[in-house]
């Protein structure tokens, strides 16, 4: 620590990514990312955009990335000034923490969840009040309407991470609807693999931001591109926030790269439906060999095994070359997050699991 340091740099407790091993033949389960390749065009998209030359490169690209919002516009049936466009979701999130959710009663969120969100309380000086998930590790509205204090904006994954518990479309309403004068923001980063997603009810309720991340179903982890859909009153204040900030979050690969994937559908929906399959076949074969796991709607599971130690063999499977997310916090440090792989991966680690349990 030097001398040199803000109050801020001295009080933060950073969010840590999952593991990025450099270990040989590794079958990587720890992250979530998308075990098929992005769609072909994507590729194409991003080798017309550089050129013979790269020439292009030497450009600025779209500040307002109009071409992205045009086709996140024309698949949700929402207009372009419903739409704010960032480096990743984190960054999205970042934008909404600081313009939206900073306000003189507190923040709420679940207690176990995407464990960035307190990381940008402490950033952004938010106060917050972390609401106990129930005994099954679902979120029930319930616990966000009718408070003693209005809360001032309330935030959630759904499907919830690290459980991938799925929250209705209709208890998700209730929650939006159960608090008009509160902002709230459902991070839909998983719910391409089993869910229904909110932004159509953008289009009912003004206090609701729905964002979104083409990292995970779209296979563009290491392309960055996120974006939320809202009320345009809220998407302004987005805008004000990165324009203060970065004003060419985007750059112009990533802009045609995330435009190509959003406009190639089937191959979409092929490689969710993919993981989807290998997702159910995956909880079946763990629940053989007496794991626990529960329900999810994402691309990744979350299991325990009654009778042996989360961390111990998270330990033992890494030794087979095989990464899972292990957290070390209370009432979860029991149970792995397992990314769903392709098959043979799965396989993999059941085979070697078998072999643990033995």
């Amino acid at each position: 620590m030097s001398r040199f340091w803000s109050q801020v740099a001295r009080d933060l407790t950073p969010y840590v990514p999952g593991e990025q091993p450099k270990i040989a033949n590794l079958i990587k389960l720890n992250t979530n990312e998308h075990p098929c390749p992005p769609s072909p065009r994507v590729v194409e998209a991003i080798r017309a955009e550089v050129g013979d030359d790269g020439a292009r490169l030497r450009l600025y690209p779209d500040p307002n990335a109009d071409l992205l919002k045009q086709a996140i516009a024309a698949r949700h049936g929402v207009t372009t000034r419903e739409i704010f466009v960032g480096n990743g979701s984190d960054e999205v999130l970042a934008h909404a923490f600081q313009a939206l959710l900073k306000h003189d009663a507190p923040l709420l969120f679940p207690d176990i969840t995407y464990s960035f969100y307190p990381v940008y309380c402490g950033l952004y000086g938010v106060d917050h009040v972390a609401v106990p998930l129930a005994t099954d590790f679902s979120i029930d509205p319930a616990d966000y309407i009718d408070r003693d204090v209005q809360p001032g904006g309330i935030i959630f994954p759904n499907p919830n991470a690290p459980t991938g518990r799925l929250l209705a479309l209709d208890a998700v309403e209730r929650i939006v609807a159960g608090n008009p004068d509160s902002l709230v923001v459902v991070d839909e980063a998983y719910i391409d693999f089993g869910g229904a997603t909110a932004i159509p009810l953008t289009q009912k309720h003004d206090n609701l931001l729905v964002i979104h991340t083409l990292s995970k179903s779209r296979s563009l982890a290491g392309l960055r591109v996120g974006f939320a859909v809202g009320h345009p009153d809220l998407i302004e204040a987005l805008e004000r926030v990165k324009n203060s900030f970065n004003s060419y979050p985007l750059d112009r690969l990533a802009i045609v790269g995330a435009v190509a994937a959003i406009e190639d559908e089937a191959y979409f929906q092929q490689c969710c439906a993919a993981v989807i399959a290998s997702r159910e076949s995956l909880v079946g074969q763990l629940t053989e060999i007496g794991f626990d796991v529960l329900p999810s709607a994402a691309n990744f599971i979350f299991a325990r095994h009654p009778q042996r130690d989360a961390g111990e063999l998270a330990q033992a499977l890494r030794a087979e070359s095989i990464i899972v997310r292990h957290f070390r916090l209370p009432r979860i440090d029991q149970f792995l997050r397992i990314t769903v792989g392709s098959d043979e991966q799965c396989s993999s680690l059941v085979a070697a699991l078998r072999r643990l349990l033995a």
